[in-house]
């Protein structure tokens, strides 16, 4: 799966309000990893006899998930799909069905930017399963690989009897991990719920989500992080309020390629990486998997045209730009209210 920069709990965040130090009731913190990344659960008013119980639930979901949207494992569902060559639907689970038809949705609404069908450009740039590319891909690699992606190519079939993925173009390769930490997260939520357990804060990579309160009965609190490779510098806190919460950045996952600093985040319009100043996106929305499919989009659109997209559709959003040897940062009016602190100091 795409890393993402990992959003920080006032569990490891020294200092940010609401976290007291003497908690009092029982609590747990789980980890462990999936999808190329880490998760993270942590709980309140739960025994810690239930520990080991509930970090092998955790990681069987995981498991499972990873099952379905991995393009690194040939056996995958989505791997399946990819590699069949036809054009007949193939059925998929219902969860598949919904992460796919909400890809579609927000795909859509931005215009195209947010596109689970750009995998052979990833691939091309060498973000996915195959090895980076010694020199920059040729503008006929570029426009080989696009000519292979494409919303309008892929359908989700709903019915009674079940569900269906469908490509009209054999070659269409299908890439989730824009949307998979989220909905991985939003999986570790409703496990929380089927054993019983209400207050609760689940993350997978920069996909987070949360319910209820923490150890100290006080709201759980998120910091997002500066665009710095300083772990614990931070850009802004919020109260989730039972929200998902996601961020998409451009500072972390990269490499250098005949001079030049190339980003994961690939604009399917150009089929090449995105080179403007905004750095980082964060989303508020009602589900994790809807915040980890607006972040990506809003990045791929750059500044302006993120807070136009964000401003339209009354999303809670927080973007950080480049500016000269510094940074900017814009919230529209949907974030600002989780919004407990912004720290303006580099």
């Amino acid at each position: 799966m795409r890393f993402k920069n990992i959003l920080l709990t006032c569990l490891v965040v020294v200092g940010v309000s609401g976290c007291d130090q003497t908690a009092s009731r029982a609590s747990l913190v789980l980890e462990g990893k999936t999808m190329g990344t880490v998760w993270r659960v942590s709980v309140a008013g739960v025994d810690e006899q239930r520990k080991a119980a509930l970090q092998q639930a955790i990681q069987q979901q995981l498991d499972h998930d990873d099952g379905e949207l991995s393009t690194w494992k040939a056996d995958s569902v989505l791997s399946r799909f990819n590699q069949y060559q036809g054009t007949d639907p193939q059925p998929v689970s219902a969860d598949m069905a919904d992460i796919v038809t909400e890809a579609l949705r927000i795909g859509q609404k931005t215009a195209g930017a947010m596109d689970i069908t750009v995998g052979p450009l990833v691939n091309l740039w060498g973000f996915g399963p195959t090895k980076q590319p010694a020199h920059t891909p040729s503008d006929a690699a570029i426009a080989a690989a696009k000519a292979l992606t494409g919303l309008q190519h892929l359908l989700v079939i709903q019915a009674v009897n079940g569900q269906w993925l469908q490509k009209d173009l054999p070659g269409l390769y299908v890439d989730l991990s824009t949307m998979g930490e989220g909905y991985a997260t939003d999986h570790l939520a409703r496990l929380m719920e089927q054993q019983g357990i209400t207050d609760y804060l689940v993350s997978v990579g920069g996909a987070v989500l949360s319910r209820g309160h923490n150890a100290q009965n006080q709201p759980w609190r998120v910091a997002i992080q500066k665009p710095t490779d300083r772990e614990n510098a931070v850009e802004a806190r919020v109260d989730l309020q039972g929200h998902g919460i996601s961020t998409s950045g451009s500072y972390r996952n990269y490499y250098e390629l005949d001079g030049k600093r190339i980003s994961h985040v690939i604009d399917p319009s150009t089929g090449r990486p995105i080179e403007h100043k905004l750095v980082s996106a964060t989303v508020i929305a009602t589900t994790a998997l809807e915040a980890d499919g607006w972040d990506t989009g809003l990045m791929v659109l750059g500044t302006e045209r993120a807070k136009a997209l964000a401003l339209k559709e009354h999303l809670a959003v927080y973007l950080i730009t480049k500016q000269g040897d510094g940074f900017t940062h814009w919230m529209s009016p949907q974030f600002k209210s989780f919004l407990i602190s912004v720290d303006d100091h580099p």
